[in-house]
């Protein structure tokens, strides 16, 4: 069965693995984090070792992701799909897991009952969350003590919002044919994760290929230039 981390990511690990994989920018603070396949690869290790060994995560774990489009969530799906589990990304949805930020605390609590919540702050200098309730986790605080290594689950369940690894796959291939999408591309696009077509579109069609994503929050468009060049940009889909 394919797991679909493996899939996408062991291509990319083989061929380019100190290239830039995922640039993310606030143009509201001036942050800007770059990372290259290897590092990328490595934090999604670490969340999966997380999810597996301190939250018993598995195939067939429903885990709800409540983060806005950053590089550190796109470390939690790959994650998420090493270990064979499920993302679910639709709103209001039972999940077994949530990860989360601080603001969407009361959503995940709602998603998961009894379940596990663990919640990021997207820090650039990785500080934890401060004043989590008793029981709640701390990204931050817990994922740099994993291993950053992972053998990939040999029999996923479902990988996003009830879709296969392989449908996943399979629409992701599709939709980089049918944007247009090459190896060379260094595509920006803007920070909106909101649903599983947009993870397909906006990520997964670009890895699925070999292209290099540019991801913009609060895109400033004074800065569109200077993000062109700076970074030597192929294509925009903003």
């Amino acid at each position: 069965m394919t797991n679909l981390s493996a899939a996408i990511l062991d291509p990319l690990l083989a061929t380019n693995p100190a290239g830039p994989r995922i640039t993310y920018y606030d143009d509201a603070t001036g942050e800007r984090i770059e990372c290259s396949t290897a590092t990328l690869a490595n934090w999604a290790a670490k969340t999966a070792n997380l999810l597996r060994d301190e939250l018993g995560a598995g195939p067939g774990t429903r885990v709800a992701v409540l983060l806005p489009a950053h590089w550190q969530t796109a470390a939690v799906l790959f994650g998420i799909w090493w270990i064979g589990a499920e993302a679910v990304l639709a709103g209001g949805t039972e999940a077994d897991i949530a990860l989360c930020t601080a603001d969407r605390f009361d959503e995940a609590d709602a998603a998961v009952g009894t379940g596990e919540v663990v919640v990021l702050s997207l820090d650039p200098f990785g500080k934890p969350v401060p004043d989590l309730p008793i029981g709640v986790t701390d990204y931050a605080t817990s994922v740099r003590v994993h291993g950053d290594q992972i053998v990939p689950e040999r029999t996923p369940g479902p990988a996003l919002d009830g879709r296969s690894p392989g449908d996943v796959l399979a629409a992701a291939r599709a939709s980089a044919e049918r944007q247009g999408l090459t190896a060379t591309d260094r595509v920006m696009t803007p920070a909106l994760w909101e649903s599983a077509d947009d993870v397909v579109d906006r990520l997964l069609a670009l890895y699925a290929i070999g292209a290099s994503l540019v991801l913009v929050a609060n895109p400033d468009p004074g800065s569109m230039d200077r993000h062109l060049q700076t970074e030597k940009l192929t294509r925009t889909l903003l």
